[in-house]
C-alpha cells in the first residue's frame, strides 16, 4: 500500500483522476480511516464513495458527485489544528446540528470510532451511526448520529 487514489465515477466506464495521497505523506493509518468514510468533501463539493478497491499496491476510492455541500451548524476548520471528529446529527431540517468535537491522537482512534454502528459520544452517551465522512476542506472527520431507539 504505497498510494490512495480517488476517482470520480463519471459515467459510460469513464473513471476520472481525482486526488491522491502517498503513505509517506499522510501514513497508513489514515489511509485506512479514509477509506472508511461514506463520503468525501472537496472544494464545496460533496461525494459519495461507491467502491473502495485494491490494486497490487494501490488503494482505489471510486466516488460518485453528488452536489454542492451543505454546510452545518458551527462549522470550523481544524486545517493544522490537528486530528478531530465532529459529531453531528444527520438532519438536514436541524442543519446537521453540531452534538460535540472530541480531538484525537492518531488516526487510528478515528478508525475505532468509524468501524463502530453505535458510538459512545462524550458527555452524550451511545448514539447510532448513519453515516461518515472527511471533509477535506475543513480537515476534520465527520460521524452522523442519531438516537439509539431501543425496544
Amino acid at each position: 500500500m504505497k498510494r490512495l487514489i480517488y476517482y470520480i465515477d463519471r459515467g459510460n466506464g469513464h473513471f476520472e483522476p481525482f486526488y491522491e495521497y502517498t503513505e509517506t505523506n499522510v501514513g497508513a493509518d489514515e489511509f485506512y480511516a479514509r477509506q472508511l468514510c461514506s463520503y468525501f468533501i472537496m472544494r464545496g463539493t460533496q461525494y459519495e464513495l461507491i467502491s473502495n478497491e485494491m490494486e497490487d499496491e494501490m488503494e482505489v476510492l471510486v466516488l460518485k458527485e453528488i452536489g454542492r455541500n451543505l454546510s452545518g451548524e458551527d462549522e470550523h476548520s481544524f486545517r493544522e489544528r490537528g486530528i478531530h471528529i465532529e459529531f453531528r446529527s444527520p438532519n438536514e431540517r436541524e442543519n446537521y446540528r453540531l452534538f460535540t468535537r472530541i480531538p484525537c491522537d492518531t488516526h487510528f482512534e478515528v478508525i475505532r470510532y468509524l468501524l463502530k454502528d453505535i458510538v459512545d459520544i462524550p458527555e452524550i452517551g451511545q448514539m447510532l451511526v448513519t453515516s461518515t465522512e472527511i471533509d477535506e476542506d475543513r480537515g476534520v472527520y465527520v460521524i452522523y448520529a442519531t438516537e439509539l431507539k431501543v425496544g
